[in-house]
């Protein structure tokens, strides 16, 4: 039997990993005071369109239900967050949300890239403030520091100054050509310049003024670096800049750099944005995000602006596995194994009592032989021998399975104190 294309049934080895991502998440979510909540799976069509329109219908799993609505599983957080909150007419603001789960999309399945994947989202609604944006991207830089990933390099831009930009250089100011070229922007990572100069010459665009803009998205540094290669007057918003850049070194997020280049995707996007990128590897962005007021505004709520941030789990576990971070689990867990069959049932009964206890405790149920139990318990932090020579004497014997030291103890003493006992 297959699965459909583009799934795929998540192994232990995995699992672990995500979970590991989600215990950090969470860590991180409550040092910043958010508030953990999780969106409805299902939403009504209507609704996803309001944030991207009827062509979201070619990305999404989107059916009929017997109730004859349309309705899709959601394909990531911020719209089930921002509908939501958008409804809370007695909400107080600001109000912070954090959520942590699985999501459906209906992309061409590549290595690494599955239509069902899981995301961390965080959100913060409210009056537009340039500390809600900076709260935003230390939360990134602190999680993805908390997972123990090095060479983070947070890219940070304005919408409104890159799209002022196209305006003053295309000599237009239609929205069509103003997405069009941030569109153009937003390739720069993944295409050649050439390449994309020539499909959107066929598009009608002169080449001197897209070679322009795009020499334009390359320009990135420190705030002095970049007074050095253009005149920073001339741009809208590089006040505001300055001001989030300030904000973030004053919270002692270092990690960040302006990069004109950085656009966002997305065409709600209305001020701050920025991605965040592990600069030892060409996997793209591990997190992105940004302020997207206009979202807000087509829900009916002009006076709740929003800023939030999505980072993808499994990305993100490959550059955990790609920097060799040590992901962590079960590291307290013991086995309890058997000498004989006559040792089984004693086993069994001491595993039981230990987990009573609180002990994380694994034991073979089918009678293999102690050779191979102890391969199984490999794993372990400590396996419990239950053997007859001992069990007689009232003792059990505790093998550390790291460096393979023995030693004896009571079973009275591990049974009423196993956390001492076990030296966790």
């Amino acid at each position: 039997m297959e699965l459909p294309r583009g799934m795929r049934d998540i192994e232990s080895k995995e699992y672990h990993a995500i979970e590991y991502v989600r215990q950090k998440f969470i860590e991180t979510s409550n040092l910043f005071g958010f508030q953990l909540m999780e969106p409805s799976t299902i939403e009504l069509v209507s609704t996803i369109e309001t944030k991207s329109g009827p062509s979201i219908k070619n990305e999404i799993y989107y059916f009929t239900d017997k109730g004859n609505r349309e309705v899709a599983l959601r394909f990531d957080f911020t719209i089930g967050l921002t509908r939501y909150a958008t409804s809370q007419k007695s909400m107080r603001l600001p109000a912070k949300f954090s959520t942590f789960g699985g999501v459906w999309r209906y992309d061409e399945p590549q290595k690494g890239r599955y239509r069902f994947f899981h995301q961390w989202d965080i959100e913060i609604y409210g009056e537009p403030n340039i500390e809600s944006d900076s709260e935003i991207i230390d939360f990134t830089s602190k999680f993805l520091k908390n997972l123990g990933l090095d060479n983070i390099i947070i890219d940070i831009c304005d919408r409104e100054l890159i799209e002022s930009y196209v305006k003053s250089v295309f000599k237009d100011s239609s929205e069509n050509v103003t997405s069009d070229i941030l569109r153009a922007v937003d390739k720069i990572q993944k295409k050649r310049k050439q390449d994309i100069i020539k499909e959107y010459e066929e598009k009608g665009y002169l080449a001197s003024d897209l070679e322009k803009i795009l020499q334009f998205s390359e320009i990135k540094g420190q705030p002095d670096e970049i007074t050095k290669q253009i005149d920073v007057k001339q741009l809208k918003n590089w006040d505001k800049i300055l001001q989030i850049f300030n904000s973030l070194e004053n919270r002692g997020v270092k990690n960040i750099r302006i990069n004109f280049g950085i656009v966002r995707g997305l065409d709600y996007y209305s001020g701050i944005v920025f991605e965040a990128f592990d600069s030892s590897s060409d996997l793209g962005a591990l997190v992105g995000g940004g302020r997207y007021d206009t979202l807000t505004k087509a829900f009916e709520r002009d006076d709740l602006g929003a800023t939030g941030a999505a980072g993808g789990v499994e990305r993100i576990i490959f550059s955990l596995e790609k920097q060799h971070v040590d992901i962590k689990y079960d590291i307290n867990r013991v086995s309890v194994v058997f000498v004989n069959d006559e040792m089984k049932k004693i086993a069994i009964s001491i595993a039981s009592k230990l987990r009573t206890r609180g002990i994380n405790v694994d034991v073979e149920l089918y009678g293999k032989p102690l050779r191979k139990q102890m391969e199984l318990a490999s794993e372990s932090k400590y396996s419990i021998i239950v053997a007859p020579k001992e069990y007689a004497n009232k003792m059990l014997i505790i093998r550390n399975m790291s460096d393979g030291s023995e030693r004896q103890i009571e079973i009275e003493s591990l049974l009423n104190n196993p956390q001492t006992s076990l030296q966790f």
